[in-house]
């Protein structure tokens, strides 16, 4: 039995990859994949589709890899292919909408909301948004993008992405004290 070194040297793994190397692709999938999964999994709500798209994901990470260029973290451009990925996703399944309405700027908000609330529970009331909130959110709060490329990859306005962004924290927000004040009798 051969044995492949693990993560020794990721640039040498890409290399063979490249090369059509299965062994190289596994071991580089079995690297990334719970974390693409993760990242799949914050735009889809269902599991099963999270992991269809992270899936195909991968088929166009191994397909593209020829691309990567060593510019940059290797996971950062499998997770950039991830997201594009689940937004593909959602698209296909007409799951995305955004409200018309834009507001110019956030007004006012408060992000100091005090709560003792779980990990999973944070993750049901993100699902429970609307999906033009919820991506935007996501790709904003976690992923880092700035509302230009969140605009740009939506095919959606600046404006838009502001507005959706500011929705989904008022939303947030509102649910958050809810559930502290029924779970946990705190504002």
């Amino acid at each position: 039995m051969k044995v492949i070194q693990l993560y020794k040297n990721e640039s040498l793994l890409i290399k063979k990859a490249i090369k059509n190397n299965r062994e190289a692709q596994h071991v580089l999938f079995q690297l990334h994949a719970p974390k693409m999964l993760s990242v799949c999994r914050y735009y889809i709500k269902d599991t099963q589709f999270a992991e269809e798209a992270m899936l195909n994901g991968f088929f166009k990470v191994f397909q593209n890899l020829g691309s990567f260029k060593n510019e940059g973290s290797f996971e950062g451009w499998i997770r950039r292919i991830m997201v594009r990925e689940s937004i593909s996703f959602l698209r296909q399944k007409k799951q995305i909408e955004f409200s018309s309405d834009d507001i110019e700027d956030e007004v006012n908000h408060s992000n100091n909301i005090q709560t003792n609330i779980e990990v999973a529970e944070i993750q049901q009331l993100i699902d429970d948004l609307p999906e033009g909130y919820k991506i935007v959110f996501i790709m904003y709060a976690i992923e880092g993008y700035k509302h230009q490329e969140i605009a740009k990859i939506l095919d959606i306005s600046e404006s838009t992405s502001k507005s959706q962004l500011f929705k989904a924290r008022r939303v947030l927000q509102q649910k958050i004290k809810d559930l502290n004040k029924a779970g946990y009798g705190t504002n």
